[in-house]
């Protein structure tokens, strides 16, 4: 009787011990996602990279910080910055970028998103300031490999590997709108004349060469006054035309030349 007494009164106390020890092991599973990396820290220091999936954590001995490994798409706001010409622009980019070590990434510097952000508004305006404005616009995307080259050099001692960099619009002021807008006219009016001129010269040499045609023949200088003569008539309009033979006109040349 005593034995079932003490037997019955230790199993509440088991259930409330196995209850307590699961939510204790409960409590200490951290899940690390797939696009993840955890960094473990034990007593402040660097223990190991935890992959994907569910790890056991000791409270207050140990500190887990995630990091997410995914590829980050970055906004560069608005920078100003003066070509090599001394032309003032506002210009702005989006980066593309990953962690590829998130130890570093961590360990290394205190704010990897903050830094990248940071470094590359400084290397676009140091990448613009050594090329000229029309080096610039004709050769936007080498300048945009130059920056992104730049970035990762540093940024690859932070664990961050940058994917891509691009440029995406250049604003100019007002006055040299204008300005190039006033040069680009100009521009094709001068190709316009040159045009116009290649073709009145096609068209007086053309001219001269009939009218050697119609000089070799005797009756070919006739028969194109005749077929001009009909094309006038052919028009129905008020014109009055007066027909004079050639001959009548060869005897004036006669004359004048007697």
């Amino acid at each position: 009787m005593d034995e079932t007494i003490t037997l019955s009164s230790l199993s509440p106390n088991l259930w409330f011990i196995g209850t307590i020890v699961v939510i204790f092991i409960l409590s200490c599973i951290r899940q690390v996602n797939q696009y993840e990396r955890g960094i473990l820290f034990t007593m402040g220091k660097y223990s190991r990279m935890w992959a994907p999936g569910w790890h056991l954590l000791i409270p207050v001995f140990q500190k887990l910080t995630k990091v997410d490994v995914r590829i980050k798409a970055v906004d560069v706001p608005d920078q100003e910055a003066i070509t090599k010409d001394n032309i003032p622009i506002r210009i702005n980019a989006v980066i593309y970028f990953k962690v590829n070590d998130a130890a570093k990434a961590v360990i290394e510097v205190e704010d990897f998103f903050n830094a990248v952000h940071q470094l590359a508004s400084t290397t676009m305006r140091n990448a613009v300031g050594e090329v000229d404005l029309n080096q610039l616009l004709a050769n936007k995307q080498q300048v945009s490999e130059n920056i992104k080259k730049a970035v990762d050099t540093v940024s690859e001692t932070w664990g961050v590997d940058v994917q891509s960099m691009e440029l995406k619009d250049i604003v100019l002021p007002d006055s040299l709108k204008r300005t190039i807008a006033k040069v680009a006219e100009a521009q094709r009016e001068k190709q316009a004349v040159i045009i116009s001129s290649e073709g009145e010269l096609a068209a007086a040499s053309n001219v001269a060469k009939a009218a050697e045609t119609l000089a070799a023949s005797p009756g070919a200088l006739h028969l194109r006054t005749l077929q001009s003569i009909n094309d006038i008539s052919s028009d129905q309009s008020n014109t009055t035309v007066w027909m004079v033979p050639v001959e009548v006109l060869r005897a004036l040349e006669g004359l004048a030349k007697k």
